[in-house]
């Protein structure tokens, strides 16, 4: 009898045992963080290159190993909820308002260990730049060296920021807001990065190499916001 009671103890000890190997097994980890979308007022396209950052989010979490979640989620300029989002994305073609409540969210989001990626779709640079005084008017926005760390994380590009699109004929730029010494928004004109993320296909004659530069590009940004 005492050893029918121990051979059944045994085989529910594995029975138990194998339990728990498939629930770990199939244990996801929960997102560590979650991208964003700024949605801003003034009738500007904040919404374009819709398919953008799920592609940088999965990009990401494969190469450089973050953990976030699988789709990127959206928050107005002036909203409390924009404390959630360690990297922000902005991009359009047309105008931005920023009223006295999204400037002063957005300078204490920024100044308070945010970063803001802000993407020239092309039409987007006379309207944001004004726009971005108001939230530093002590500051300008300043070409980015060659040396920056944003363009030595997990790829390196020592020539700068990769050409996606043509827009008129110009070098592509990186631009950034320093604020006390840190980076605080990166401005990428005449290269239009977000165009790079977005599927493959969607714009003709978009290659597979460029694109991936977009990738790499996005994943040092993203890498250099999460670990200044």
């Amino acid at each position: 009898m005492e050893l029918l009671r121990l051979k059944l103890n045994i085989k529910w000890s594995a029975l138990i045992l194998l339990v728990l190997s498939i629930a770990l097994s199939s244990f996801t980890p929960v997102p560590t963080y979650t991208l964003a979308r700024l949605k801003y007022n003034g009738g500007g396209d904040w919404y374009a290159d819709r398919t953008a950052l799920p592609n940088l989010i999965k990009f990401c979490n494969q190469n450089i190993k973050t953990n976030f979640k699988a789709e990127d989620e959206t928050v107005e300029a002036g909203s409390a909820e924009i404390f959630n989002y360690p990297f922000i994305f902005m991009t359009g073609h047309g105008n931005v308002i920023f009223s006295d409540q999204d400037v002063r969210n957005l300078r204490k989001y920024l100044i308070g260990g945010g970063f803001l990626h802000i993407c020239d779709n092309y039409g987007l640079d006379k309207f944001v730049r004004p726009q971005m005084k108001k939230i530093f008017p002590e500051l300008n926005f300043v070409e980015l060296p060659l040396n920056h760390p944003v363009y030595h994380q997990k790829f390196d590009f020592p020539n700068g920021l990769p050409k996606v699109h043509e827009h008129d004929n110009k070098r592509p730029q990186g631009f950034g807001i320093i604020y006390k010494g840190r980076l605080v928004c990166f401005y990428d004109v005449e290269c239009d990065l977000g165009n790079g993320w977005e599927d493959l296909g969607t714009y003709a004659g978009d290659s597979q190499e460029t694109r991936l530069k977009a990738l790499r590009m996005g994943a040092n940004l993203v890498q250099y916001a999460l670990t200044q």
